[in-house]
């Protein structure tokens, strides 16, 4: 099942709304890379509030995402990882070190606003 990405001014939100396959994983890559080059976004938050599970594919692939997504020019925060998905991604190993994170979707806004991407700017700074 596809991700939406949503257009928020200069911002591009994903929300995951169940547990990714290997295939959406892949496909939501490619559709945010085209979709920040299109619309020249300067910032993108995935949101993973509905997943209840994250195996290594998948938090390997919003890696990618943010490292890609960087070498584009977008700042990415991923928002919403449930309390008992941390556990276990910290029982398993797999961090997000070098990823920015956020409690919610309000605050990785407040995060990429911070960062002076700002939210509806449509002058291309």
């Amino acid at each position: 099942m596809p991700v939406p990405i949503l257009k928020q001014g200069t911002y591009l939100i994903a929300s995951i709304q169940a547990a990714m396959s290997d295939t959406d994983a892949q496909r939501l890559q490619d559709d945010l890379m085209e979709q920040v080059g299109r619309f020249r976004s300067t910032g993108i938050i995935v949101d993973v509030t509905a997943m209840d599970v994250m195996d290594s594919f998948a938090a390997r692939s919003l890696r990618t995402i943010s490292h890609m997504t960087s070498l584009r020019g977008a700042a990415t925060v991923i928002v919403g990882i449930q309390p008992e998905v941390a556990f276990a991604m910290v029982q398993l190993g797999i961090t997000f070190e070098d990823i920015t994170t956020a409690l919610d979707l309000e605050e990785g806004l407040a995060h990429l606003n911070r960062r002076g991407t700002g939210v509806g700017r449509t002058d291309g700074r």
